[in-house]
């Protein structure tokens, strides 16, 4: 999808203030209010918006600890059936498919490093992964974002 500055502002505004509302953005850009609900909507259809909803951290919840994991899983099991088992444990965030030496990436939480190895053994345990791999996030210099994105796919 092609943002232009309008989307930019718009995704700007809310970035800014997720539970603005349509009517206190319109007014805020100096655009009508059916504008902004149109933008909007043609965001969340095209997928550039996928959500409203409040914005959790892992560290406020308990889990201060983040490791990626590389996983080489059992073939036969398909990567389906892994990321089904390893979706019942709620400590893996995020799981994706990758090219190299091993077959999918974790992004995996704990209380503490010694409560990371029990994470560990639970994606072990599912019997869908052969080995793994980890690596401790020691500090995070730039956190999950896509605003600087939407600023540029606008031309900002």
């Amino acid at each position: 999808m092609r943002l232009d500055s309008l989307d930019g502002r718009i995704l700007e505004a809310f970035s800014g203030d997720p539970r603005m509302s349509v009517l206190e953005a319109s007014r805020e850009l100096g655009v009508a209010r059916a504008t902004v609900q149109a933008r909007l909507d043609r965001m969340r259809r095209e997928r550039v918006v996928t959500g409203w909803g409040p914005h959790l951290s892992a560290e406020g919840l308990g889990f201060p600890v983040r490791a990626y994991c590389s996983l080489v899983i059992h073939q036969d099991a398909g990567h389906d059936a892994v990321a089904e088992a390893l979706a019942a444990i709620p400590e893996v965030l995020e799981l994706h498919t990758v090219s190299g030496e091993s077959d999918l990436l974790a992004c995996v939480v704990a209380r503490s490093n010694a409560d990371l190895q029990r994470v560990l053994d639970a994606v072990i345990s599912t019997g869908t992964v052969l080995r793994s791999s980890s690596l401790v996030v020691l500090n995070t210099p730039i956190p999950l974002r896509a605003l600087p994105l939407a600023r540029a796919a606008a031309g900002h």
